[in-house]
């Protein structure tokens, strides 16, 4: 068995390894970013794509909330998901937007 840290994405590393992800196999991890408005929104979409982000502006039918995803093809590495949270949190931040966690769709 794999160890993980004891932090939340570790928790969700080892979730996905108990249902058999392969951590070999570069995976399509999306990325929330939580944006106050849609005027920030689109000035974060446009700082994370001019920064090599694949990224889409939605806003949540219910709460009305927005959010930017940003889906990128890579590893199952903790230090680098951790590293990708942290530069989206560094760009979206003069936008008062900030990095909200990440997902993996399993099919």
């Amino acid at each position: 068995m794999t160890a993980f840290p004891k932090d939340e994405d570790g928790q969700v590393l080892k979730m996905l390894y108990k249902q058999g992800v392969n951590f070999k196999e570069p995976q399509d991890l999306d990325f929330m970013v939580a944006v106050p408005d849609k005027k920030n929104g689109e000035a974060i979409l446009k700082t994370l794509r001019s920064s090599g982000f694949t990224c889409e502006l939605e806003q949540d039918e219910e709460t009305e909330e927005w959010t930017c995803y940003c889906s990128i093809t890579m590893l199952l590495n903790y230090e680098e998901i951790i590293e990708v949270q942290r530069r989206l949190d560094e760009l979206s931040k003069p936008y008062d937007g900030y990095a909200d966690g990440w997902g993996l769709m399993i099919y």
